[in-house]
């Protein structure tokens, strides 16, 4: 089903390759696998510590039924990426701008049923109609948990491929099927601890993954890039309750540290 979805993107693209080509627009795809593993909060406090560095970020939630970004930047769109889905606004219409300088979210909407896409392929447009617009440097798409169709699609359009996971054996079992599966179309997958103790041991399970993926005999030019961990932190579920970004309120702070060092790696991987 990737290939399938991955060779339909790919037809796409190539349509709009002139628009690419003339855009500064790099498209960082962050999914999980298995849910619960703080992906979306790690895409929001990475965003931050981006736009801090004076990058200019777009975020994509794309967690189709279960969006919450909005909720973590404190914000009430008028318009989702649904709106835009289903034709009713334009891709500048369902932009909005956070509080935070050289942030932008598209929002998703919480409860919107998967049928009611009739043609997934439109995820793909949103993403090339971002990248038309060339004034992104980076755009971070936060996908749903697990791999239907639609986060496929997300990750079939972008190079630049971040897992999020955590020691958790289901979650480590979701990461390697994403390995699978995308050994067969991408070049590397970029991988992030999150609530570990230390880098060590994030480095430590990485090289657990890249060994059995040797073993079972995938992909041999595929990589898996360990580019960092987080470690778990009472305060980085308080602030998110509280609708703030942990990074912006704990600017000093070890975890906030850890994520500037995973930020450091991330910008010397991508491309």
């Amino acid at each position: 089903m990737f290939n399938t979805i991955s060779s339909q993107a790919s037809k796409l693209i190539n349509l709009t390759k002139k628009t690419q080509n003339l855009s500064k627009t790099k498209i960082i795809t962050i999914t999980s696998g298995k849910g619960g593993v703080g992906k979306s909060t790690f895409t929001a406090n990475i965003s931050y510590l981006l736009s801090r560095r004076g990058f200019k970020i777009a975020i994509i939630d794309a967690d189709i039924g279960l969006a919450n970004m909005q909720v973590l930047f404190d914000m009430k769109p008028k318009q989702t990426l649904f709106d835009y889905v289903e034709g009713r606004s334009t891709i500048n219409e369902v932009i909005t701008e956070t509080k935070f300088d050289n942030i932008s979210l598209i929002a998703g909407k919480s409860g919107y049923q998967y049928a009611n896409i009739k043609n997934s392929l439109v995820l793909t447009r949103i993403v090339e109609d971002i990248k038309a617009l060339n004034k992104y440097d980076l755009v971070l798409i936060d996908t749903g948990a697990g791999l239907n169709n639609y986060v496929q699609e997300f990750l079939s359009v972008s190079n630049n491929v971040l897992a999020l996971t955590t020691t958790d054996p289901s979650a480590l079992t979701d990461v390697y099927a994403l390995m699978k599966m995308l050994s067969h179309d991408k070049e590397k997958l970029l991988l992030c601890f999150n609530h570990t103790k230390n880098y060590q041991i994030g480095e430590t399970i990485a090289n657990s993954l890249v060994n059995l993926a040797k073993k079972n005999r995938l992909n041999s030019n595929f990589m898996v890039k360990y580019i960092g961990n987080v470690s778990t932190s009472a305060n980085i579920s308080t602030t998110s309750r509280l609708r703030k970004i942990f990074a912006h309120e704990f600017a000093n702070d070890d975890i906030t540290k850890q994520l500037q060092k995973t930020i450091d790696s991330l910008l010397n991987n991508i491309k």
